[in-house]
């Protein structure tokens, strides 16, 4: 439609709408098995035994194995781990791909292999697969073919805005982060208590239907060839942000891979419920990203920005653990105010702040070379999502409190490299 004038505002704009839906896409189909976990283990003293059930295990009968041991929680961490130390180490090398293949071949591709890999998730529900082995590979492969996302959506639009409103363009544009967490809890919850494996497969089915267009316009060059103290400060600056994203990446992927079955465990919500409670988490995530990128675009400071939220979330984090449940509005609200926070500072790091590093003058011009900076930061920052939620299924048997006690002090940390 555009292409007959690719340097219009039309085009920009559609551009960064289509890889809205593109990366939408990406969360929606990741976010399915934190709202089944509480299907796949849940108290069955609960619920009425059908009487034509066999077996003798009365307080495990309707979990569905390998997740009906004490120790499920650890399993639970095993394959979230699955999908992210593989997503973490797949995003180092992601970038370098990203900067040599078409991004619409490659986008394509990993959106075909993620729709695959979630609905063989699904389908072993049907398939009545009770091992642990097929659970967790099929979660490493979706995680080394989903690091094929980011750094390309993000080369798509990162030279296309100047730095004075990048942040809150960004911002409002990596909300898409939040949005399919959303869809793909409210999808998930559709399907949880009756037939879990299609919470898994619609998802798929609609990542896997997604197809980016190549209308053939080269990227703006920005930049002019600088000397090396330029580059020195580059080196700095991703190294910077890269280990604070590590910290705030383990505290919103802990989020991301718990708090429907910590909603379940400690307000007792069925699993539906929980899923839909946890979504507030993503809303309050949506308004944090667009405010952390507009006040950073008015004061000129992503790392000022970035430390006031982080230092405001470490008290707010330990008020919901302790007042959060004590009635539904305390919980909608604290659940509003820990998204923003959390997930406010991740998402300036992510998008304004990587486009910034990644179209710094030392680059000489090498609009692509936003590929690979962003895949270093994000896949460090991966390297902390995938500790947050191996931590939380070794520390939760113990008690959330510790739980949070984990997340507070990344959190902290987070803020301090950040200075």
């Amino acid at each position: 439609l555009f292409s007959s004038d690719p340097s219009s505002g039309w085009y920009r704009g559609f551009t960064l709408f289509l890889t809205f839906l593109f990366y939408t896409s990406y969360h929606l189909s990741r976010k399915p098995i934190s709202i089944v976990k509480s299907e796949l283990h849940k108290n069955c003293s609960t619920l009425i035994r059908p009487p034509n059930l066999n077996g003798t295990d009365n307080e495990t009968w309707c979990d569905w194995a390998p997740f009906d041991q004490d120790n499920y929680q650890t399993l639970f961490g095993a394959v979230d781990n699955s999908f992210l130390v593989a997503y973490a180490i797949g995003m180092f090398f992601s970038g370098i791909f990203g900067e040599r293949v078409p991004l619409r071949y490659y986008l394509t591709t990993g959106m075909l292999l993620s729709g695959l890999f979630t609905c063989l998730f699904g389908l072993g529900f049907y398939w009545n697969i009770h091992s642990i082995w097929y659970y967790a590979f099929v979660q490493a492969m979706n995680g080394l073919v989903q690091t094929t996302g980011w750094p390309a959506v993000v080369a798509c639009i990162g030279n296309w805005f100047g730095k004075g409103k990048r942040g809150f363009i960004m911002g409002v544009w990596n909300s898409h982060t939040s949005v399919g967490n959303i869809l793909g809890s409210l999808i998930a919850g559709i399907f949880v208590s009756s037939a879990w494996g299609m919470s898994f497969i619609v998802p798929g089915i609609i990542i896997a239907s997604t197809e980016p267009e190549d209308v053939g316009c080269s990227p703006p060059q920005h930049h002019v060839r600088q000397g090396p103290e330029k580059r020195m400060f580059l080196f700095f600056g991703v190294m910077e942000f890269s280990l604070c994203l590590l910290f705030a990446k383990l505290v919103s992927y802990t989020f991301l891979y718990w708090l429907p079955l910590y909603i379940s465990n400690v307000a007792h919500f069925d699993p539906k419920e929980a899923g839909d409670m946890s979504t507030l988490f993503d809303v309050g995530g949506i308004v944090g990203g667009v405010v952390a990128g507009l006040v950073s675009d008015q004061t000129g400071g992503r790392a000022s920005t970035c430390c006031v939220m982080l230092i405001v979330a470490a008290p707010m984090l330990f008020l919901y653990n302790h007042i959060g449940q004590y009635s539904l509005a305390t919980t909608i609200g604290m659940l509003l105010v820990c998204g923003a926070l959390v997930n406010g500072p991740y998402a300036l790091i992510t998008t304004a702040v990587s486009a910034d590093l990644g179209t710094h003058e030392s680059l000489s011009g090498n609009s692509r070379a936003l590929s690979t900076v962003t895949a270093i930061i994000d896949g460090t920052g991966s390297i902390g999502a995938a500790l947050g939620p191996l931590l939380a299924g070794v520390i939760s048997p113990t008690g959330w409190n510790n739980v949070f006690f984990m997340l507070i002090t990344a959190d902290i940390l987070a803020c301090l490299v950040s200075f």
